[in-house]
């Protein structure tokens, strides 16, 4: 099936679609490394205490607060936002190839994709409630 009617071939949206995940593990992998360098800058000398569990703030526990936390300079919000890039990495690879096949006109794989995007969107925004 290449180029049935929109004049982007198969092979072009694969290429397109290696290079975005490729970019967004790359970046999702420097920003981790970036949070984690800080925390070990400031917390690398805490003795580690394993006797009681302590979760993530509570600001920590909504892609609001990942955001605000990231952009704040906060090192743990950073990694966090790291984790939440390399998440959004294949859910935006859904959404481009849903584009490529909108372009291509292919329409059991638009309602297909727009399924698998929905479900995937449902599952990032409302998964942990």
């Amino acid at each position: 099936m290449t180029e049935p009617h929109g004049g982007v071939s198969d092979e072009e949206v694969e290429q397109i679609i290696g290079r975005l995940l490729q970019l967004g593990v790359l970046v999702a992998a420097l920003v981790v490394l970036v949070g984690a360098a800080l925390l070990l800058g400031r917390h690398g000398g805490a003795v580690a205490s394993y006797a009681v569990f302590h979760t993530e703030p509570a600001a920590l526990r909504s892609i609001a607060g990942i955001v605000r936390a990231a952009f704040s300079g906060d090192a743990t919000g950073i990694v966090q936002f790291g984790l939440l890039l390399l998440i959004l990495t294949p859910i935006v690879r859904v959404a481009f190839t849903l584009v490529a096949f909108v372009l291509q006109r292919d329409g059991t794989y638009i309602v297909v994709t727009a399924i698998v995007l929905v479900l995937l969107l449902f599952g990032l925004v409302f998964g942990g409630a």
